[in-house]
């Protein structure tokens, strides 16, 4: 699916999660309050919610309409994204908790799932054949539900319509290359396409548009192509074993940097996260990127690109198409004394989980609800969205406690030195796998 929007409105960013702990959104962090002492959350008719920035915006609405159903106020504490971890280790560690509802990153599942309740009864038929398989999937540690997911986003391609539909350009990349120019769909046309919008476009020597950008301070597109490359799972497969100095993420590396070696991607490689990669983008200095599908809707009034934006879904690798899912999950710590009250607002966030798509943020976890949001005008992202969650090599990444050691120690860092001229990928690849065998041991 293909789709652009000539409305946009302006946003900011926010570290981590919104797409798997990556995206980014610039927040104003304001905490809420501390819930109801130290071991339980709220009073009788009372919920206290830990969350993230964003998740406060995904959930005021749910709050609010459960609050007019039951008369249970609910108060949100509100904390940066490594606080909301902190406070989360400190707290279900040590059996006394001061909230009793959460929302997890997806990757934080298996760290804290034995704090957690078992929500296996939430997950009716009904439940299940409205989420995707790869969120069901990452909801469940060791055959048990710990997490309800609440909202989920995924990499998409952003790419800039008006270059795109010139006509100039349209007979230019023809000529050149033998088909017509159009949102790639193949890592190859990918290439050829970032290649050819590589210009100089005021005509003063100097390359200002390149093709693509390539992100050297984050993981998780690069696994995404590790899914596309055909691969038995991300760094570990099913059994746990470490499975990264393989043909496909191999192929997946050489494909990822292969753009910064063919002079079609902005420099400092290295130091490119998701918020340089945005700017870069809504500045005009990429013609394309892969980003977090809710930013479409974010796109700045004064940004040199506003009104065309198109968004599709990314190119298909030699394995097909596929994403990494970046969901947030509503869990409920053991401690609380509020279990029931507790997991019926679990039950109904997951049943009015339509009432995501109109926040800032605009996401939602079921298919049911992200379909509903695709209709309205200008959320064609969501459409898009729920093609990569459906496509068959979409995939959660491994359910381990040691994950995030994994991304910050191992990952990022080869991932930085791939970016470098005449970097070794095996090499890199050989060493990454030694170096996650001693973390977990």
């Amino acid at each position: 699916m293909t789709c652009r929007t000539k409305t946009k409105s302006g946003t900011a960013s926010r570290r981590g999660a919104i797409g798997a702990g990556a995206a980014v959104l610039a927040l104003t962090l304001t905490a809420c309050g501390a819930g109801g002492g130290t071991d339980a959350g709220g009073g009788d008719d009372a919920l206290t919610v830990l969350v993230e920035g964003g998740g406060k915006a995904q959930l005021e609405p749910v709050a609010a309409a459960f609050t007019e159903e039951t008369g249970t106020e609910v108060t949100f504490v509100e904390l940066p994204y490594d606080g909301l971890y902190d406070r989360l280790s400190s707290e279900l560690g040590s059996g006394q908790v001061s909230f009793d509802v959460a929302a997890l990153d997806a990757i934080w599942l298996s760290a804290f799932a034995d704090g957690l309740a078992p929500l296996d009864d939430l997950f009716t038929d009904e439940v299940v054949d409205d989420l995707f398989p790869a969120l069901v999937e990452e909801a469940q540690i060791d055959g048990q539900f710990v997490g309800m997911p609440v909202w989920t986003n995924a990499q998409t391609l952003f790419y800039r319509t008006d270059l795109f539909s010139d006509p100039e350009q349209q007979e230019a990349f023809e000529s050149e290359y033998g088909y017509e120019l159009a949102p790639p769909t193949t890592w190859e046309e990918y290439d050829d396409v970032a290649a050819f919008l590589t210009q100089d476009t005021d005509g003063d020597g100097s390359i200002d548009l390149h093709g693509t950008d390539v992100k050297g301070a984050v993981e998780t597109e690069w696994l995404a192509l590790v899914l596309q490359a055909g691969a038995d799972g991300v760094v570990l497969d099913d059994e746990g074993d470490v499975i990264i100095d393989d043909a496909a993420h191999k192929k997946a590396l050489d494909a990822y940097v292969a753009p910064l070696r063919a002079g079609s991607a902005t420099g400092g490689a290295a130091q490119v996260d998701w918020a340089e990669a945005q700017n870069l983008f809504y500045q005009g200095s990429t013609a394309m990127t892969r980003f977090w599908a809710h930013a479409y809707t974010q796109v700045p009034e004064d940004s040199a690109i506003a009104g065309d934006v198109g968004v599709t879904t990314m190119p298909a690798g030699p394995g097909g198409s596929a994403a990494v899912p970046g969901a947030w999950y509503l869990s409920v710590p053991q401690a609380t004394e509020q279990a029931e009250l507790s997991q019926e607002f679990v039950r109904f966030a997951i049943e009015h989980n339509e009432l995501g798509i109109d926040t800032s943020l605009g996401l939602a976890a079921t298919v049911s609800a992200l379909e509903s949001g695709a209709e309205q005008d200008g959320k064609e992202n969501l459409g898009v969205l729920v093609e990569a969650l459906e496509a068959p090599g979409t995939a959660p990444r491994p359910a381990t406690a040691k994950w995030q050691q994994i991304v910050d120690a191992v990952l990022v860092p080869m991932l930085q030195k791939a970016t470098a001229e005449g970097a070794d990928t095996q090499a890199l690849l050989d060493d990454a796998k030694v170096q996650i065998e001693e973390i977990l041991g």
